[in-house]
């Protein structure tokens, strides 16, 4: 279970920080070529597939090389860019979650794509996948690799107990009732409830993740009741020390797990024998629906020379045509990119043949990103602390968002 670490959710992609630590030695370059050094945090089968295009490209063309590095996780890269950074050793580009974009602008290391590739390529991008693109009206980062929140469930339970898949979160609250009283779990998290909480929060109209949130708003204050009541009638479960829900839900004694669409891969490669799953969209609160979109996209350094620049984004508009984005979703996952991609025959054969990865696509129309801001991640980490004593329930929301609001208007001062 422990490759189930590289997906440890935060949020719009602080959402898949990985604990896998192995990294690859670099590719070797063609010494006549512009050589385009590029960091990412893909390991295990993602990072194989990810070499297999990287490849791919370099074959398509004579003018660039591509040498992809793997940091070994996410949480590595976004160390290493802020190190090389400062002593000016960055490489070509990176892979980076999105909202560290208004850092690296106030830090002036990366540059925006616009002078690189035209808009047309970029709107080609499904609306709720490229929300993450654009920063003080310019295109810093370029979509690649995204996944949607969704539910997994116990199918042979819901049959067993006779309940539904839930469309309301009531509804999620009732029946993770009625299966407590057949000695079962009703909804199981993973260490933290972030992703949950925030689209609750987005759901109910008072967003999160923003530069002020209006954290004790009656109407913030009873989305994440929602979650803590459940937690506290013990219908609800976090991961704990597991990292993540699934592996509850992997021992047969739970019907819902709020996961990432990230993790199908390695959920069918891990599922016991005899136990069988199937997922479904995020249920709606107050008559809402949103689901939070979550991921990594790419971006380029300023250090880079102006052909470096050129190939670099070559290499973008190449891993964002058909083929590349529906290669890298049946390998990985990951949501493909464009609306064409969504609409091809291999992608459309690729579900038929697993249904299970139609929740994510179905979320889409509804999928949201948080906004980028100066000053996210330093919000988040404080957000993550709060729910962690929510999830132990440590605080009642009241009194944790009061807190949590106190220590960001701290923080801005």
């Amino acid at each position: 279970m422990k490759l189930f670490r590289y997906f440890l959710t935060s949020l719009s992609a602080v959402l898949l920080l990985g604990t896998l630590s192995a990294c690859s030695q670099p590719q070797k370059a063609a010494s006549n070529r512009v050589i385009i050094t590029f960091w990412h945090g893909m390991t295990g089968d993602h990072q194989q597939a990810l070499n297999k295009m990287i490849q791919d490209f370099n074959h398509s063309q004579s003018t660039y090389q591509v040498v992809g590095s793997s940091q070994g996780n996410f949480g590595n890269v976004q160390q290493k860019i802020t190190a090389a950074a400062k002593s000016h050793t960055l490489p070509t580009m990176a892979q980076t979650t999105y909202t560290n974009v208004p850092d690296y602008v106030h830090g002036n290391f990366i540059v925006p794509l616009n002078a690189y590739v035209d808009s047309t390529k970029l709107n080609q991008v499904v609306p709720s996948l490229r929300q993450s693109s654009q920063y003080q009206g310019k295109t810093y980062a370029w979509p690649f690799s995204k996944s949607a929140r969704i539910l997994f469930y116990n199918r042979d339970l819901l049959k067993k107990t006779g309940l539904s898949v839930p469309r309301t979160w009531g509804d999620l609250q009732r029946e993770s009732v009625q299966a407590k009283t057949q000695g079962l779990n009703g909804l199981a998290l993973d260490q933290g409830f972030t992703a949950e909480l925030n689209n609750l929060a987005t759901q109910a109209g008072t967003p999160l993740m923003t530069p002020h949130p209006q954290l004790t708003s009656p109407k913030m204050i009873a989305a994440t009741h929602v979650i803590t009541d459940m937690l506290k009638q013990k219908t609800a479960t976090t991961a704990g020390t597991d990292g993540f829900g699934n592996v509850k839900s992997f021992k047969g004694k739970t019907l819902f797990y709020s996961g990432s669409s990230a993790a199908l891969g390695i959920m069918t490669a891990s599922t016991p024998k005899g136990l069988h799953w199937e997922t479904a969209v995020l249920p709606s609160y107050h008559g809402r629906s949103a689901t939070s979109i979550s991921g990594n996209d790419l971006v380029l350094f300023k250090s880079a020379s102006k052909a470096q620049r050129k190939g670099a984004a070559a290499f973008m508009k190449f891993l964002l045509t058909e083929r590349e984005t529906v290669k890298w979703a049946k390998a990985t996952g990951y949501l493909p990119l464009t609306k064409t991609a969504l609409k091809s025959q291999d992608y459309r054969q690729y579900l038929a043949k697993n249904p299970t990865a139609k929740a994510a696509i179905k979320s889409l129309p509804i999928g949201f990103q948080d906004k980028a801001f100066y000053g996210y991640s330093t919000q988040l980490n404080a957000v993550n602390q709060t729910v962690s004593q929510l999830s132990t329930l440590e605080v009642t929301p009241e009194k944790g968002l009061a807190q949590l609001k106190a220590q960001l208007n701290r923080e801005l001062k």
